[in-house]
């Protein structure tokens, strides 16, 4: 007739089986409230007498990355006095470190899941993204504390595939295969020295931050990125070309399997032009080339290759706009925001597998930075940006500057 409430703990412990087991001991007391009434506080009888209590074992499984908690067990016998010794405290089955680490691990990979919208076909799949997870978060931490800039490395989109799945997924190999490049003519130097800072998209350059998917295409992304200011610096006009068409119709490259800008721009030449991202959109895979030269919206005469200084290159972007780079991207799968600085180890200049937009450069804080413009959409790094220390050569970002020429 009564309800009752916890009127002791008695233990409490937490087991990890794939998810988080607690077994929670207590003791229930009859209070004076009816079932009935809908009272906040509810008194227990003040006569020991009239005071019955049960000793009640709940077992709970919480899956964190399920958004499930399932009550197992609910078994409750009446006291008997010749009780175990009355502790008011929670114990913990196993005190260890490691436990209290991977409590706190489920909760992050629960939030991971739920912010970026993750879904795993099964069990075992879940098990497995955990456990990479878990491996990715340490090699952040040691990105953390080698870095010498003021990047904050951390949970990313990306923080549930492995190296090699995020290199197979997101990365061009064929970047670093020298022997591929075509050679290019080299771009006259510029007129002055380098201002203090600039960015072209306080001067409108920059179109928004696009995403290139699951698929190797960065290469089109950085070369399309230049074109389109270019093409604005010549005609005053911002468009937004269409990467698609490269995948689809550059026969010199390899689709989503990566590319080199020294490719695009000249199958860019053969074609006539690009047409606009909403004449030609992208799919992010590959197709039958559907390219039709009446709608071409901009077009380009010829290439140029930059100089490896970071002061002419610095030079030759404020005079004549954002520039197609490529750089080693190891540290990128786990950079949050700040001027990233990662030590060689992590990030030598041979091993370069991303093209991206240079579009300008600046100091924070006394660091020197490139302003990258990257393709992975609006939530990777600051708002689809990445900040790469400027005067080191970091990551080879100085290896591989090109434009198109439009006259």
């Amino acid at each position: 007739m009564h309800l009752r409430k916890v009127s002791r703990l008695l233990s409490a412990t937490k087991q990890l089986v794939k998810g988080i087991r607690y077994s929670i001991t207590v003791e229930l007391s009859n209070t004076q409230c009816k079932k009935s009434t809908m009272l906040r506080t509810c008194d227990f009888y003040p006569e020991i007498q009239k005071l019955k209590t049960e000793v009640c074992l709940f077992e709970v499984w919480d899956i964190p990355w399920q958004g499930t908690s399932t009550l197992l067990k609910q078994k409750c016998q009446p006291k008997v006095e010749v009780q175990q010794e009355e502790t008011n405290n929670i114990v913990d089955a196993s005190t260890s470190q490691p436990l209290e680490d991977s409590v706190e691990l489920l909760g992050q990979f629960k939030e991971f899941m739920v912010k970026y919208n993750k879904d795993y076909s099964s069990q075992e799949e879940a098990d497995y993204r955990l456990f990479v997870f878990h491996e990715n978060l340490k090699t952040a931490e040691k990105l953390q504390t080698l870095d010498q800039g003021s990047a904050e490395y951390g949970v990313t989109k990306f923080s549930d595939l492995t190296e090699e799945e995020f290199r197979s997924a997101y990365l061009n190999p064929l970047l670093s295969q020298w022997n591929l490049h075509r050679l290019m003519k080299p771009a006259p130097p510029a007129r002055g020295p380098a201002p203090a800072s600039w960015d072209w998209r306080d001067h409108g350059a920059v179109s928004s931050i696009k995403n290139q998917g699951m698929c190797g295409s960065c290469w089109a992304f950085s070369v399309t990125g230049n074109i389109e200011g270019q093409w604005f610096l010549k005609n005053g006009t911002l468009l937004s070309l269409s990467e698609q068409e490269l995948v689809d119709c550059d026969g010199l490259d390899q689709a989503c399997k990566g590319g080199l800008p020294s490719n695009a721009y000249e199958a860019i030449e053969k074609l006539g032009g690009l047409e606009t991202e909403t004449d030609y959109s992208y799919t992010g895979v590959k197709q039958s080339c559907d390219f039709t030269s009446v709608k071409v919206a901009a077009y380009i005469n010829s290439s140029v290759e930059l100089s490896k200084d970071e002061k002419d290159i610095a030079a030759w972007l404020a005079e004549n706009g954002p520039v197609s780079v490529a750089l080693n991207a190891f540290a990128m799968q786990f950079y949050r925001k700040g001027v990233s600085h990662p030590m060689k180890i992590f990030c030598n200049s041979w091993m370069i597998d991303h093209a991206v937009l240079l579009v300008g450069y600046g100091e924070r804080k006394n660091i020197p930075f490139w302003a990258i413009k990257n393709s992975w959409g609006e939530d990777y790094g600051e708002q689809g940006y990445y900040y790469l220390y400027r005067g080191s050569k970091a990551c080879g970002i100085n290896q591989m500057c090109s434009s198109a020429v439009v006259n």
